[in-house]
């Protein structure tokens, strides 16, 4: 839709790369869960934007059919501090398995 890749986020091969989507979801029309599934995994690590519509509505789809999500809080953003707040504390913890900061997140990886 006129949208090209940031250089440094670009996919790289052996990337999954879900076909677009049109509406809030990452999974809603698309292939993303086939593709994760396809690959076996079960968990998934959420960042970008916007942290109370895009990043809540895929956290939350991914959540009920059954990937165990954690969400980044310093790796998405929204319009204002309040809609960060809701997203991460008052709905976050409604849907997340973990809500971490990116600091957390690296040392809870492993390594390799």
């Amino acid at each position: 839709m006129g949208g090209d890749w940031y250089p440094d986020l670009a996919p790289r091969p052996g990337d999954i790369v879900a076909k677009e989507h049109w509406a809030q979801s990452g999974f809603a029309n698309t292939d993303l869960d086939q593709q994760l599934r396809q690959r076996g995994i079960t968990h998934v690590i959420i960042v970008g934007l916007l942290a109370n519509t895009c990043i809540e509505s895929t956290a939350r789809c991914a959540m009920e059919i059954g990937y165990h999500v954690t969400l980044v809080r310093d790796a998405t953003a929204a319009v204002s501090r309040d809609m960060m707040h809701a997203a991460h504390e008052l709905n976050g913890p409604t849907f997340a398995h973990a809500i971490v900061n990116t600091a957390e997140l690296i040392a809870a990886l492993p390594a390799g």
